[in-house]
């Protein structure tokens, strides 16, 4: 406590020579929105130890600030109280294309000051304190694949969104030449995230017009989870200034790939200095633990897919031939399946956990992928089948995934696992949640419905 109340002063004397003036403040809700405000620096000051009020709104309505009409922990029938939430200073950073600004994330706690059951990052928080306390540390990252469209606002909003264009044409996977023709921003993604404590590995075209792939430098889980939800905030921001708006939802067109939010994964020894997913003793390099880290994922996946693909459009991502999973399998180096083993040297064997759409939440997205493991290593699950080899899709005897959000909701609200793993309060906070999203997507008309029935039935 004495070294995190040096830490503060120090901070706290740092923003001051800087003659700082305002902080910005961000929390994330369920499905993964930054919600935040800037505040004045004297305002930070008194607020930054004893946490501050932010309206709890924010976990009650959806991504269109639709207030939900069916969940407990807040609506009309508390009167939108707030909330008290408390800064975590380790994750400060200056925001480069906003002159500096400094930026820190903050958690939810209760009426009692305890983390809030169903705020994302204290989810996440405990599941990696259960890593920990079993011998584990877990380090993730999260790449992303997401669509650049020109930023015609005004006419998409006229036009219901009928005239969105493509930033460039064709179909350039890995293309040098489609990079070079938005040059400052492809570079402007790399450089100003690196600066604003967000260092990605590699950037590149994918297939399709206007998409590109990142992948974020790994971290411990906690800090991954904090870069992947600054990530794609940020990239929104920097593609608003040149003219772009970046959209990371998992099937951007029916005729094109969907968008993946894959995340790799491994735990190492409290020491941080083994890999404990890597046994160069084994055919496969796969350590006992890492077998049984898959096989706990395989088991709980089907009871936890809302926290991978959390909207109605995740699941059209999801269906065969479009480089997505749709089948219950693992492989080795296998892009067909839901789970791809990476074995390799003692640094470098991982987990890739393909289910996960760009459109999810990082902090529920990890925590169910940590969550699911680490129940496979405690009840010391066993991999049932060998790893699938050649085509995924074909390989049903592990299950299929289910089909829809409502499907998957239905399996996540009366699963006693979710409920083990998570929390009562969280999965039925959460479950309530998707199930709006999806009764908001029935009682829409679509385009598809007018133009297949209109005239002809």
């Amino acid at each position: 406590m004495q070294q995190n109340q040096s830490n503060l002063t120090e901070l706290l004397k740092q923003l001051a020579d800087k003659n700082t003036t305002k902080v910005k403040l961000a929390i994330t809700d369920i499905d993964g929105i930054l919600r935040g405000k800037m505040v004045s620096f004297e305002k930070f000051c008194s607020i930054v130890e004893k946490g501050f009020g932010f309206c709890n709104v924010v976990f009650g309505w959806d991504a269109a600030d639709v207030a939900y009409d069916n969940v407990k922990y807040t609506g009309w029938h508390s009167g939108y109280p707030d909330a008290t939430a408390v800064i975590d200073i380790d994750t400060f950073r200056e925001i480069p294309w906003e002159e500096n600004v400094p930026f820190f994330l903050a958690d939810f706690r209760d009426e009692k000051g305890k983390d809030l059951s169903i705020c994302p990052r204290s989810l996440l928080k405990k599941i990696t304190n259960q890593a920990e306390s079993a011998g584990f540390t877990p380090y993730f990252s999260q790449e992303f694949e997401w669509f650049n469209v020109i930023d015609n606002n005004d006419e998409l909003y006229q036009t219901k969104f009928s005239t969105i264009k493509p930033m460039t044409n064709g179909m350039f996977g890995y293309s040098l030449l489609r990079a070079a023709e938005q040059n400052d921003f492809f570079h402007g993604i790399f450089d100003d995230l690196k600066k604003f404590g967000v260092p990605i590995e590699g950037l590149h075209t994918e297939t399709g017009p206007g998409v590109y792939e990142a992948a974020i430098t790994y971290s411990k889980i906690l800090e991954a989870a904090d870069r992947a939800v600054l990530f794609k905030s940020s990239v929104k921001q920097i593609a608003k200034q040149h003219g772009i708006i970046a959209t990371f939802m998992a099937k951007f067109n029916e005729s094109l790939p969907g968008c993946s939010g894959h995340i790799h994964q491994s735990l190492w020894s409290n020491t941080k200095k083994q890999n404990l997913f890597y046994d160069s003793k084994t055919s496969t390099g796969m350590s006992t633990l890492m077998q049984q880290y898959v096989a706990g994922q395989l088991y709980c996946m089907p009871y936890l897919l809302p926290m991978l693909a959390p909207t109605i459009n995740s699941y059209k991502r999801l269906v065969e031939g479009a480089w997505a999973p749709t089948t219950l399998t693992w492989g080795i180096d296998n892009r067909t399946t839901a789970l791809r083993v990476l074995p390799g040297s003692a640094s470098s064997t991982r987990l890739e956990t393909r289910v996960v759409g760009s459109d999810s939440n990082p902090y529920l997205a990890m925590a169910a992928c940590l969550a699911s493991g680490l129940y496979g290593i405690k009840n010391k699950l066993k991999l049932k089948t060998a790893a699938t080899v050649g085509n995924g899709y074909a390989d049903i005897k592990n299950g299929v995934l289910p089909k829809n959000l409502w499907e998957a909701t239905q399996a996540m609200k009366n699963s006693e696992l979710a409920k083990e793993l998570f929390g009562a309060s969280f999965v039925e906070h959460f479950t309530a949640t998707r199930e709006w999203e999806w009764k908001q997507f029935m009682k829409v008309v679509t385009d598809w419905e007018l133009k297949r029935y209109l005239e002809i039935i």
